[in-house]
C-alpha cells in the first residue's frame, strides 16, 4: 500500500514539476500580424472592423480568405478577388442572419486603415466573422486593456480632426483621427462606433454614474438595476460619434440585447 502510493506521490510530483517547467518556459507574446498590435496575452486589432463578402472562398477565392485569415489581407486584395465590404449604410449582411445562422465562409472581418468602420451588425454576426477569420470577439477586460492611453473626450470639444470622434454624425475613417489613439496602438477605441466584446450580462434597465474621481469626465456607465426576466444584455464599449464626454475608456453600456444593430454599432477582433 505504501509502494502505491508513494507512486502515486512520486507521479504527482514529476507532473507538477513539468506544469511548472512548462509555465517557466512559455515565451511571452512579443509579436502579432501586421493587422493588431501586443496588448498583453492577445493580440488586438489595430482599427475598428470593416466586414466583407468573398464570392467562392472556398474554391477562386481560397487564397484570399487566407490573407485575412493571416491578418495579411490588404484593400488590393480585396478588390482583385471582387470582394464587397458590408454594413457602410445598411444592414446588408444577408443571408447571414440576425442569428449568427448561415455566415460561415461568407462574412470576413478585417482590421484595414482608412475605410468606414462596418455597423448595422448585431452580436451574432460579428462573433461569425472575427470566427470566419480565425479570430474571436475580445473580452470586456481585453478591451479594456487595450484601451489604456487613449484621450477621453471629457467636457472639452471634438475638434473634427484628430481627437476621438464624440460629436459628429457619423463614424470617421478608421485611424483617421490620428490622436485617437492607445499606448497600445489600437486606434477609435473611443467614440467612433460602439463595440461589442463577448461578455453577456444581466440586462440593465437604467444608467448609473462612475463615483466621482474614478471617471471625472463622466463617462457612460449603464450596469443598473438589472432586470431579472428578459433578453440578456451583450456588452458595448467606448462610446460612438454622438456620445459627447460620455463616450470614453470607461464607456460600458450593457442593457442592449445581442440581438440589436444599428448605424452606431460596431466591433473589432482579437486573437
Amino acid at each position: 500500500m505504501r509502494q502505491v502510493t508513494g507512486a502515486i506521490m512520486m507521479s504527482a510530483a514529476m507532473l507538477l514539476l513539468a506544469s511548472t517547467a512548462g509555465a517557466q518556459g512559455a515565451k511571452p507574446l512579443t509579436k502579432c500580424a501586421a493587422d493588431a498590435v501586443v496588448s498583453g496575452t492577445v493580440c488586438m486589432d489595430k482599427f475598428e472592423a470593416s466586414v466583407w463578402r468573398v464570392a467562392l472562398p472556398t474554391a477562386a477565392n481560397k487564397g484570399l480568405v487566407k490573407k485575412i485569415q493571416q491578418g495579411k489581407a490588404t484593400l488590393t486584395d480585396l478588390a482583385k478577388g471582387g470582394a464587397t465590404q458590408l454594413g457602410t449604410a445598411s444592414d446588408d449582411y444577408a443571408p447571414c442572419a440576425d442569428s449568427g445562422q448561415n455566415c460561415s465562409n461568407d462574412i470576413y472581418a478585417l482590421s484595414l486603415p482608412g475605410v468606414t468602420p462596418s455597423a448595422y451588425i448585431d452580436w451574432f454576426q460579428a462573433q461569425q466573422a472575427c470566427k470566419n477569420a480565425r479570430k474571436r470577439l475580445p473580452s470586456s477586460a481585453e478591451w479594456q486593456a487595450a484601451v489604456a492611453g487613449t484621450p477621453d473626450p471629457g467636457p472639452g470639444p471634438d475638434n473634427g480632426t484628430t481627437d476621438c470622434n464624440s460629436a459628429t454624425g457619423s463614424a470617421s475613417l478608421t485611424g483617421s483621427r490620428n490622436s485617437c489613439v492607445s499606448a497600445d496602438g489600437t486606434y477609435d477605441m473611443v467614440g467612433n462606433l460602439y463595440e461589442w466584446v463577448a461578455d453577456w450580462v444581466p440586462r440593465s434597465t437604467a444608467c448609473g454614474s462612475w463615483s466621482p474621481g474614478v471617471s471625472p469626465t463622466d463617462d457612460q456607465q449603464c450596469l443598473a438595476s438589472t432586470a431579472t426576466t428578459g433578453e440578456p444584455g451583450a456588452l458595448l464599449r467606448g462610446g460612438y460619434f454622438g456620445g459627447g464626454h460620455e463616450a470614453g475608456p470607461l464607456a460600458v453600456v450593457g442593457y442592449d440585447e445581442p440581438s440589436l444593430a444599428g448605424t452606431d454599432i460596431g466591433f473589432r477582433c482579437a486573437r
